[in-house]
């Protein structure tokens, strides 16, 4: 996202504080990020702490040093998202009606713009037809508005009027700030650990955090597809937008997988799925007593074999992962030839600074005609995205040939 500008227009309302969140999470994505205030905004957070963490001046008065003659004019044409957020009844009846007297609502009247409204009010104003009648106005004319959620309000009350959470406008504002290249693809995306019982309390697993699956069913639901995410157990919120079915073992796995799998443009296999699981399960927990307690483990299914060889002559693009502790590319060349993919995705994750539980990850992508491409040590959000643009390629490769 660098080289993109962001303004966000805080408003005069008690959620006001959440934005300063919001700045720092757009912050995180390398954006270039611009707070305009309201005065009344002001009274809630004070302009330094978003000068602070935006690392650019805020503007909050009309007439003032702080802001050149043109600045509401430059502001608005020159970044690529406005977000309102909060978005108060008064602002939004601004907004809606061209009325412009102060910077920010002048700012958004000349604002070229996409322009990203979070409301946040008391829920009998939001509910108020007034408010209703002026939000619909403004999606006839472009505006995007995201719906608050539900909950206890700041007045006492409780229903629909609560600001979104910052990390889900965040994702909205890179959903808009995206390209739409995987519009009109259905991808499936499996990520985590799958766990195997011995008893009630315990379990066989693995050291896989899902970051990395997690990544890439966020990167494709920002670039406008489709997206199920077939997630083992994983400390991690999976995105808005997508289907998410959550599972435990591979056979759970195995069967969500095939039950979604029509349809699916491309199938990204990133779960590190358990290779065996204990043949017998222990209904009650197993009390210590002997010195050595034998498990017997019989096979898992191998879920990335089936779906390779029972696609047939589909156009369905299939991607593996291949986590190695040794010979990387030999390993990773020999998975992708039994289990006939088309491209897989190699990490060596002995690395302490790639591969299971970091946010980083150094990959060989691995082709079915024999090509290897190396990238460079990145952020896992980055890889997403170039998984991403790899099958996608492939996927129109195969549709031409």
């Amino acid at each position: 996202m660098n080289g993109k500008e962001v303004i966000v227009g805080v408003t005069g309302g008690i959620a006001a504080y959440k934005a300063a969140e919001l700045v720092r999470l757009l912050k995180r994505e390398d954006l270039m990020v611009r707070v305009a205030m309201t005065k009344s905004a002001t009274r809630f957070v004070t302009p330094l702490t978003f000068e602070a963490l935006s690392g650019e001046r805020v503007i909050h008065r009309m007439f003032h040093r702080e802001g050149s003659a043109i600045d509401h004019i430059r502001w608005g044409q020159e970044s690529d998202l406005i977000i309102i957020a909060p978005a108060t009844a008064n602002f939004i009846g601004k907004m809606a009606h061209g009325i412009g007297d102060d910077f920010l609502s002048t700012c958004v009247l000349a604002a070229t713009a996409k322009i990203l409204i979070c409301p946040s009010m008391n829920v009998k104003m939001f509910e108020n037809r007034a408010v209703q009648e002026n939000l619909n106005l403004l999606e006839k004319r472009g505006f995007m508005v995201m719906d608050p959620t539900r909950g206890d309000l700041a007045c006492g009350t409780e229903g629909p009027g609560r600001l979104p959470e910052p990390a889900m406008i965040k994702e909205r504002a890179m959903m808009l700030l995206s390209r739409q290249d995987l519009s009109g693809l259905k991808i499936m995306i499996s990520a985590g650990p799958t766990v195997e019982p011995i008893d009630p309390v315990r379990y066989i697993s693995n050291r896989s955090s899902g970051k990395m699956g997690y990544a890439i069913s966020r990167a494709a639901v920002r670039r406008g597809a489709q997206v199920i995410l077939v997630s083992g157990p994983t400390g991690l919120n999976p995105s808005s937008g997508l289907t998410f079915l959550p599972v435990k073992t591979a056979e759970e796995m195995k069967r969500t997988v095939f039950e979604n799998r029509s349809g699916c443009d491309i199938i990204i296999k990133a779960a590190a799925v358990s290779d065996y699981r204990p043949r017998e399960y222990a209904g009650q927990k197993i009390k210590k007593g002997a010195e050595s307690l034998s498990l017997h483990l019989v096979k898992n299914p191998d879920i990335l074999a089936e779906l390779g060889s029972e696609r047939g002559d589909s156009s369905t693009i299939l991607v593996g992962f291949a986590a190695e502790t040794e010979d990387l590319l030999l390993n990773a060349e020999k998975k992708l030839r039994s289990k006939d993919l088309d491209m897989i995705v190699a990490n060596d994750v002995s690395r302490k600074d790639a591969g299971f539980e970091t946010d980083t990850n150094l990959v060989k992508f691995i082709y079915r005609d024999g090509r290897v491409e190396e990238v460079p040590l990145m952020a896992k959000d980055r890889v997403a995205d170039l998984v991403l643009d790899r099958a996608r390629a492939l996927r129109e490769a195969r549709l031409e040939g």
